[in-house]
């Protein structure tokens, strides 16, 4: 049986995303690492802990290449959405209007709204 998932992926940019998971988005830290084999990465959790996402820049300077399709669900109860939602607004993140041809129009008919982060990843903030 599968207890956790954790998704891994490049950044250009650890301080950076950081920044913007832990102070925008409201991820807790959970661990953080500087040259482990070369590696340097932040991991966050959710607050049940059996996900997490890890953003790690690799010594093969790898570049993040995300796809339209790339995305990071975040589901919030109204309130936490609402939170969310403004603060993104507020930090500048790029929001991706519903009109956005490349936006699955799921997102938009569920209330849900999508951002960009600063790797260029999909982040669609989801009322659960």
């Amino acid at each position: 049986m599968i207890s956790a998932m954790r998704t891994a992926r490049p950044t250009g940019d650890v301080d950076r995303v950081r920044e913007f998971y832990e102070q925008v988005v409201g991820l807790p830290v959970l661990w953080t690492f500087v040259d482990h084999d070369g590696f340097d990465g932040v991991i966050f959790g959710v607050p049940n802990e059996t996900s997490q996402l890890e953003l790690v820049k690799t010594p093969h300077f790898v570049e993040p290449t995300p796809s339209i399709e790339d995305a990071l669900v975040l589901y919030c109860e109204a309130h936490a959405a609402v939170d969310m939602v403004q603060r993104l607004r507020s930090a500048g993140a790029r929001e991706l209007l519903g009109q956005d041809p490349t936006l699955n129009p799921y997102w938009e008919r569920t209330g849900a709204v999508a951002f960009v982060d600063p790797d260029g990843y999909r982040l669609i903030v989801a009322r659960s």
